[in-house]
């Protein structure tokens, strides 16, 4: 349950850094979830009603699918995608002529600036059972820092590439391939000159590069938590910043300039985490896992934080999506269509209803200009109120895309860019 004893002292040598903490209006959108993974702009003015008719600015046609998320930096949007294998369900192909890209795309005009390919070095999940098939091969989104572009592909690996599209480096983050059917989903982050990547699946480590060479600096095991997928987060606590990260059964607060354990929290029962961590005003706030709940806990202390700074914990979750704080309420609507409203302060919970219509959902929702955007796998977005009272202001749809939205949406300048398993598409009022 929790890191006591040789396992406090072995995560107390360990663990990373990772990106800043700041919600910006009008500004780029670097890495999943928004510039300080809180998946919250503050952006007013964002597009209520859209369809292929009406807000569309551009749609751009990708050269496979992706769960990936965009990201806008520098006037331009980069998201990964896949082909060659486990593009079509009923006939996924040979592993061997799997390819994973990094795309480059006009913020403004929508144009397809460059597409570049990675060839897979080692053996990958197999397309089958009920992993791959749900969200396939790009599923970690890039990070961008205004010059260079970053991707995450697994067992394929870390690659770098500049604006030009220029491969800068390329690093291998798992000698012995692992063999886990769910393949790999967490994102990359950057901490100062560190990339950071969460490869708990792919070796039970965390690793940071230089960002600029791609030479290691660290590798912190992160051994004996089972699967986590989760991305971490940076928050100010005082003068210092915490690194903060949500695996089964505990949450750990680490010093990111140097990965050592800081203090850590046991929350709630999990077996695995998919779900990445939110925070406001001194707390952080986790759900996830299958079997596991929600928590808060407030940031800072040393050790064993547990009977001390654990402020509340409680049996309503998420399995896939993340969720969104806004000071006074935490909303999360999960992998089944439900919509939940909880206390900040106290974990009580206001709401919960279900998105009649909405079917599956691997998105987590986006919070921005008063409202929660939800997409749908399937069925559109949804956009709710965000508000302690269940309330759908929107339901808007693509008609001619059947293909799978897996991806939560960015937001740059009032507009919103939302990716399928076909396109990438630019939406405004």
């Amino acid at each position: 349950m929790s890191i006591k004893g040789s396992r406090l002292a072995t995560v107390l040598a360990t663990l990373l850094p990772l990106v800043a903490f700041s919600v910006l209006v009008g500004a780029d959108w670097p890495r999943f979830r928004g510039a300080d993974g809180s998946g919250a702009s503050a952006e007013t003015g964002l597009p209520l009603h859209w369809s292929e008719d009406d807000g569309l600015v551009w749609r751009t046609e990708l050269p496979g699918p992706g769960s990936s998320c965009p990201v806008v930096s520098a006037e331009r949007v980069f998201l990964t995608c896949y082909s060659g294998y486990g593009v079509d369900r009923d006939d996924p192909g040979d592993p061997a002529g799997l390819r994973r890209h990094v795309v480059c795309v006009g913020k403004e005009s929508g144009k397809l600036l460059w597409d570049r390919s990675i060839e897979s070095s080692q053996r990958v999940s197999p397309f089958r059972g009920v992993g791959m098939p749900h969200h396939g091969y790009a599923s970690s989104t890039p990070v961008a820092d205004g010059e260079r572009v970053y991707a995450f592909f697994g067992t394929a690996g870390v690659v770098a590439f500049d604006f030009g599209g220029n491969e800068l480096w390329r690093k291998s983050v798992a000698p012995q391939p692992s063999t886990h059917r769910f393949g790999s989903a967490a994102s990359p982050i950057l901490f100062e000159n560190l990339l950071i990547v969460s490869a708990s699946v792919e070796c039970e480590a965390l690793v940071a590069y230089n960002k600029l060479t791609g030479d290691e600096v660290w590798r912190t095991p992160a051994t004996g938590y089972g699967g986590w997928w989760s991305t971490p987060i940076l928050v100010d606590v005082g003068k210092r910043q915490e690194l903060v990260v949500s695996v089964p059964d505990e949450l750990w607060g680490l010093n990111p300039k140097n990965g050592k354990l800081r203090w850590y929290a046991e929350s709630f029962s999990a077996r695995n985490i998919c779900t990445s961590v939110v925070a406001t005003d001194g707390v952080v706030y986790a759900i996830g896992g299958r079997d596991g709940g929600s928590a808060a806990v407030r940031l800072g202390g040393r050790g064993d934080v547990t009977q001390s700074h654990v402020a509340w914990s409680q049996d309503d979750k998420s399995y896939v999506t993340s969720p969104v704080v806004d000071k006074e309420h935490l909303y999360f609507v999960t992998e089944r269509a439900l919509f939940f409203c909880l206390k900040a302060d106290g974990g009580e919970r206001v709401a919960r209803e279900r998105l009649s219509g909405a079917g599956k959902i691997y998105a987590s929702p986006l919070l921005a200009d008063g409202k929660l955007f939800v997409v749908t796998r399937r069925n559109g977005t949804f956009v709710l109120a965000a508000q302690p009272e269940f309330k759908q202001l929107a339901h808007n749809t693509f008609e001619s895309d059947d293909s799978d939205f897996n991806a939560s949406p960015a937001v740059s300048d009032g507009r919103l860019f939302l990716r399928s398993n076909r396109y990438l598409y630019c939406v405004t009022r």
